[in-house]
């Protein structure tokens, strides 16, 4: 393409095209919060860590288990949900490799056993309550295309509380859902929710 050629509004939109792909870069990859380093200690759940990451496609290296089990790239969220089931739970899931959004399978049927996982899956929408324990899993979204895993730290009536690793660099390691039954069938009211799995011994 003969760059010179181009008309000011060609410009315009190759302009516009540049400076979104910069910020988004910027954005994601970057620690742009130096309040924290990755890899600090923001928050524990029953004495796992959450530890702070910075930009949401960071990265620092595969963290492996001492028995060489893979819980995943260092503060992604992966990382914590595996962490957290392995070490309060000693769960090793069949499948220990994957991002966010492959950990729930939208061709089973709610409370269907997700064989990748080891772990019963259920649909947003169920007729079967979020329960303390549970991993949480969310669709991608324009600034994370590889979805996102949270747990499930503490359930009321009409509420969800999770527990999560690398929301952003300004983001919580708590949020707060809303949660409701409606025609005998629980939904969390965030809607990236996709739904959530339960460990065989939380049943």
């Amino acid at each position: 393409m003969n760059l010179m050629l181009l008309s000011g509004k060609a410009w315009f939109w190759v302009v516009l095209v540049v400076l979104a792909g910069g910020t988004y870069a910027l954005a994601t990859r970057a620690n742009l919060n130096f309040r924290h380093r990755p890899g600090d200690v923001l928050d524990r759940l029953e004495g796992v860590a959450i530890y702070y990451n910075g930009g949401i496609h960071m990265t620092h290296g595969r963290n492996l288990a001492p028995d060489g089990y893979n819980l995943g790239i260092r503060y992604q969220c992966v990382e914590f949900v595996k962490s957290y089931l392995y070490e309060r739970h000693g769960h090793r899931m069949p499948d220990a490799y994957g991002h966010a959004k492959d950990f729930f399978d939208p061709r089973l049927a709610d409370g269907q056993w997700n064989a990748r996982r080891g772990m019963t899956q259920f649909a947003n929408g169920s007729a079967t309550k979020p329960a303390t324990g549970d991993l949480l899993v969310m669709r991608p979204w324009l600034f994370n295309r590889y979805g996102h895993v949270a747990i499930v730290a503490a359930v009321t009536g009409n509420s969800v509380e999770i527990a999560q690793q690398n929301p952003g660099p300004w983001g919580s390691t708590r949020a707060i859902y809303p949660l409701a039954i409606r025609e005998g069938r629980w939904f969390i009211g965030q809607r990236r929710v996709l739904g959530w799995l339960r460990l065989p011994t939380a049943e």
